[in-house]
């Protein structure tokens, strides 16, 4: 008797252990984060692309990953680049724009699809589009360039606090919350923002044909509608990203209804899980790891 009451646990014991590993396989499985590729349509024949672009730009490493990827596969002939972002920092909005470039010296197409906002770093990136889609209320523009950075001084007089700072010359802390920008400072960072500002007027108006003038015009910061920003050419055409996805077909001679490759989303770490659930956004508490630094993006 005790002999098959020994059976009977262990058998307990192993569905047990199975039951477990089981589940925890499941779990890890719905919350890894991966980048494995998801073919919605087929894998076989030529194809059209879609890169997604969400969020603030803080870093252009996957974006490029992705572009090189679908740049070097033979079988995708068109882009489609679906933009929802307010833009973000200068350099990598860049790096993304020039890579966008690159992508087209191989003969192939690219279409941007506007979603909700498409602003500043977010417009920038588009402008290396042959064809761009908004919505006719998405927001876009804000042509422009932003630093900011928080300055604590009557706070930290308050609480006796202060900071010593030794530096090499008198710019050399630009930015440091500790205390109050100067003249100097305040030319100094203006004529940086003045440079980077005509980067951008420079890469709009080569990417939509603009002069440069012009461009200056209505570059100073506004918000417009889709349907404005068609009527100031700084879109193609207004709609949907299945009407941009049919143009990208049409324009590689794929047809209006191409096979589509795109990755899978991005699976959030289960923090971000449970604070989303909780209606905590964690992306907007990284500002408290930020230092200053220049932006292409639209600020509310």
């Amino acid at each position: 008797m005790a002999q098959r009451r020994d059976k009977v646990i262990l058998l307990v014991i192993v569905i047990g252990g199975l039951l477990m590993f089981g589940v925890v396989g499941i779990f890890a499985f719905v919350f890894s984060t991966g980048n494995e590729s998801d073919f919605e349509f087929s894998k076989v024949g030529p194809k059209v692309a879609i890169v997604e672009v969400n969020g603030i730009i803080e870093s252009s490493s996957d974006i490029i990953r992705q572009l090189k990827k679908y740049q070097d596969d033979g079988s995708v002939k068109a882009l489609v680049l679906r933009v929802d972002s307010p833009g973000g920092g200068v350099a990598p909005s860049q790096e993304i724009y020039e890579q966008l470039l690159k992508f087209k010296q191989d003969g192939k197409y690219i279409v941007v699809s506007m979603g909700s906002v498409a602003a500043s770093g977010g417009y920038y990136i588009a402008c290396a589009a042959d064809t761009i889609y908004a919505n006719p209320g998405t927001i876009t523009g804000s042509i422009g360039v932003i630093f900011s950075f928080p300055v604590f001084q009557n706070l930290m007089d308050k609480i006796g606090m202060k900071m010593e700072v030794v530096k090499s010359g008198a710019l050399k802390d630009v930015g440091n919350y500790a205390r109050e920008m100067s003249p100097e400072d305040r030319k100094m960072l203006q004529s940086v923002i003045d440079d980077t500002y005509s980067q951008f007027v420079g890469a709009v108006a080569d990417g939509r044909g603009l002069d440069s003038t012009y461009v200056k015009s209505i570059a100073d910061g506004s918000i417009f509608t889709g349907r404005q920003a068609l009527n100031l050419r700084l879109v193609d055409k207004l709609g949907t990203l299945d009407d941009a996805i049919a143009k990208a077909g049409e324009m590689s001679n794929l047809g209006r209804d191409p096979r589509v490759v795109k990755e899978k989303k991005y699976r959030r770490s289960l923090v971000d899980e449970l604070f989303g659930k909780l209606g905590i956004d964690t992306d907007k508490m990284n500002f408290l790891n930020k230092w200053p630094s220049l932006e292409y993006r639209f600020c509310m």
